[in-house]
C-alpha cells in the first residue's frame, strides 16, 4: 500500500521534486528538474510542445511506468515519501494524485456509474454512500446542477465540457489531495474552457492542482505558480505574475512574450 503515514497526514505540505530525470530509451526527455509546489494552489507548466511539461506531469503519478522502456530518476517527495520509489503502490498513488487528460474520456457508462467507479473499486458499496459521493463530486466539478435528473443516461451523450467536468468528478470521487490536469481545456470551445478555468479556481480551495497548458494566457489566467519548460530543461519557476511580468530568464522572457515557441 501507499502508506499509513499519507492516509492520516493532515498537515500542509509541498511537493518537492529533486533532480528528476526521464529517459524514453535514448531519449532524454526531462533534465535534472527540481522544483517546490506549494499545495492548494495552481501550478502551471508551460513551454513549447515537446518540451518535456507532459512527462513531467506524468511523474508526479507514475503513469510513465506504463510506458514501455520509459525510466525515471530523482525523487519527489510528497507527504516526506519519494513516490518514486518502487515500494509505492501506484494506484494505491492515483487514489490521492488523480489526473484529468487532455482529451475528455468518460467511460461507455452512466454518467452515475462514471463518478462511482473508483469508490467501487475501493470498497464502498453501499448505495446511500455512493449517492452521496456522486452528488457531491458532481457539485464540486460544477455540474451537478446540469445533470441531477440525467445520471442513468449515458456520460457519452453530453457536450465535451460536460464530458471534461464528468472527468473532473470522477477523479474526484476518490477524495485525491492533488489534481493533475494535461491540457484540460485544449479540446474545448471558449465557453466551456471559460467553464473549466472557473472549476479550476474554485478546485484549489480543496486541492492542489498541476496543469500542463499551450495556452500562456491560460496560465497566466488560472496560476498562481509557473514553471517554464524548453527543451526538457526547467528554465524558470516562480510566482506567474512574476515570470509573466518581469522574468529571471531571457528565455522566458522570449516565450512570454511571443518570440518564440
Amino acid at each position: 500500500m501507499l502508506s499509513k503515514k499519507i492516509e492520516n497526514e493532515i498537515e500542509e505540505e509541498i511537493i518537492a521534486v529533486r533532480n528528476v530525470n526521464v529517459y524514453y530509451g535514448d531519449n532524454h526527455a526531462v533534465k535534472d528538474v527540481s522544483m517546490d509546489i506549494p499545495e492548494k494552489r495552481v501550478t502551471a507548466l508551460i513551454g513549447p510542445s515537446g518540451c518535456g511539461k507532459t512527462t513531467l506531469l506524468r511523474t508526479f503519478n507514475r503513469m510513465n511506468d506504463e510506458i514501455p522502456g520509459c525510466r525515471t530518476d530523482g525523487s519527489i517527495l510528497w507527504r516526506d515519501i519519494d513516490i518514486l520509489d518502487r515500494s509505492v503502490d501506484p494506484v494505491a498513488l492515483r487514489s490521492r494524485i488523480g489526473m484529468v487528460f487532455q482529451k475528455p474520456n468518460p467511460f461507455p457508462k452512466s454518467i452515475y456509474e462514471n463518478v462511482a467507479y473508483g469508490p467501487r473499486i475501493h470498497g464502498v458499496r453501499e448505495k446511500e454512500k455512493l449517492d452521496k459521493i456522486v452528488e457531491e463530486s458532481l457539485k464540486r466539478a460544477a455540474l451537478w446542477d446540469e445533470v441531477k435528473d440525467r445520471l442513468n443516461e449515458s456520460a457519452m451523450s453530453l457536450s465535451g465540457g460536460q464530458q471534461q467536468r464528468v472527468c473532473i468528478a470522477r477523479a474526484l470521487a476518490v477524495e485525491p489531495e492533488v489534481l493533475l490536469m494535461d491540457e484540460p481545456a485544449s479540446a474545448l470551445d471558449p465557453i466551456a474552457t471559460a467553464k473549466i478555468e472557473d472549476l479550476i479556481n474554485e478546485l484549489k480551495k480543496q486541492y492542489t492542482v498541476i496543469i500542463v497548458t499551450h495556452n500562456m494566457q491560460q496560465a497566466a489566467r488560472v496560476g498562481d505558480y509557473t514553471g517554464f519548460m524548453y527543451l526538457g530543461k526547467l528554465i524558470e519557476f516562480g510566482e506567474t505574475r512574476h515570470i509573466f511580468e518581469n522574468p529571471d530568464d531571457e528565455l522566458t522572457e522570449k516565450y512570454v512574450t511571443g518570440r518564440f515557441g
